[in-house]
C-alpha cells in the first residue's frame, strides 16, 4: 500500500497539474505486471492509475513509458490511458495516468481491434527506430535510427541481445553465428515495407476491455519497425482470438510469406525474456536460431 506521506506528495502533484486543490480519498492495488505495482486512486477530480516502482531499472522507465503512450494516443487508431505526469518520491519513481474502467467485450471487440491495429500500423516514419530508448520489461531497448529494417534488426535487436544473452552464460559461440546468419538473410527474408509505428509489446496482457466493450491498449515499448513484430508478438503467450488476425489482414494485408517469418520476429522477444526470466526460453531461442542460422 501507499504511504501517507507519499499520499500527501501526490496530492500536491495532482493539485499543480489541475491548479485547484485534489484530495486522494482512497487507493486500490490493481493486479498486472511483475515489474510495478498499480494502484487506482479514488480522488475528488475522478479516478486516476498510479504505476509505483523503485527505480531500479531506469529512472526514466516511466518518463519514456509516458512519451510512448502519447505517441500512440496520438494516432487517434486506438484508446490509450492519457498520462498526466510522472516523477519520483524517496527512492520511487511514478507515474499518473488515465484510468480506464474495464468491461465487457463487444460483440465485434476483436474485429475493431484489429481494424485498429491496422490504423496504428499506418503511421510511418522515414527511418526504422525512434529518437530515443526506452524500455520493453526491465531491459532497456535500443532505437538507434537505420535506414533499412534488416540493418535495424541485425544491430539493435538480434545480434545485441544474443551477444548479451552469451555474456550471461545463457547462449553459447554456435548461436552468436547462428544469429549473425540469420541477419545476413533478413534483406531477402522480409518484404520492403515503410517503417510502421509498433506498440512494440503486444500481448493479451497490455490490453483491456473497457468500459465501452472496446480495446484500450497500454504498456507500450514503441519504435518504428516492421509490422509483422507486432503480430508476431500477438501470437505468442496464448495468443488473439482469430477474429483479430483476420480483420488486421482485411484492414491492411501482411505480404506473402509473413507466417513463414513469425519465428524470425518472435526471436526478439524470446531474447527478452531469456535475458530476464532464462529457464526454457533458451530452448524457444535456440529452436528459432537453428532454424534460419
Amino acid at each position: 500500500m501507499l504511504h501517507q506521506q507519499f499520499i500527501d506528495h501526490l496530492g500536491q502533484r495532482f493539485t499543480d497539474f489541475f491548479e485547484s486543490t485534489v484530495e486522494i480519498h482512497g487507493h486500490t492495488p490493481v493486479h498486472g505486471g511483475d515489474i510495478s505495482q498499480a494502484f487506482m486512486l479514488e480522488t475528488n477530480k475522478g479516478r486516476f492509475l498510479i504505476k509505483v516502482n523503485a527505480g531500479i531499472f531506469g529512472l526514466d522507465m516511466f518518463e519514456k513509458e509516458a512519451k510512448g503512450l502519447i505517441h500512440l494516443a496520438d494516432t487517434g487508431a486506438l484508446k490509450v490511458p492519457r498520462p498526466l505526469f510522472d516523477g519520483k518520491f524517496h527512492q520511487q519513481i511514478f507515474l499518473i495516468m488515465e484510468y480506464i474502467d474495464p468491461g465487457n467485450t463487444a460483440q465485434d471487440f476483436w474485429e475493431n481491434f484489429g481494424e485498429g491495429m491496422a490504423k496504428l500500423h499506418y503511421n510511418s516514419s522515414d527511418r526504422f527506430g525512434l529518437d530515443y530508448d526506452n524500455y520493453l520489461g526491465k531491459l532497456v531497448q535500443k532505437n538507434t535510427r537505420h535506414n533499412s529494417w534488416d540493418a535495424f534488426y541485425s544491430a539493435e535487436r538480434i545480434l545485441r541481445l544474443t551477444n548479451k544473452a552469451q555474456q550471461k552464460g545463457l547462449l553459447e559461440t554456435k548461436h552468436i553465428k547462428q544469429a549473425e546468419q540469420l541477419s545476413a538473410k533478413l534483406s531477402s527474408l522480409f518484404p520492403g515495407e515503410k517503417p510502421a509505428l509498433l506498440h512494440g509489446d503486444l500481448w493479451k496482457g497490455n490490453f483491456i476491455a473497457g468500459a465501452n466493450g472496446y480495446v484500450a491498449i497500454y504498456d507500450p515499448a514503441i519504435y518504428y519497425g516492421s509490422r509483422e513484430m507486432d503480430i508476431a508478438m500477438a501470437r505468442l503467450f496464448g495468443g488473439f482470438e482469430d477474429r483479430f488476425y483476420d480483420s488486421y489482414h482485411y484492414h491492411f494485408p501482411l505480404q506473402d510469406g509473413w507466417e513463414e517469418r513469425l519465428p524470425a520476429c518472435q526471436l526478439y522477444p524470446l531474447l527478452v525474456h531469456l535475458l530476464l526470466f532464462g529457464g526454457h526460453y533458451r530452448q524457444m531461442v535456440t529452436e528459432v536460431l537453428e532454424k534460419f542460422g
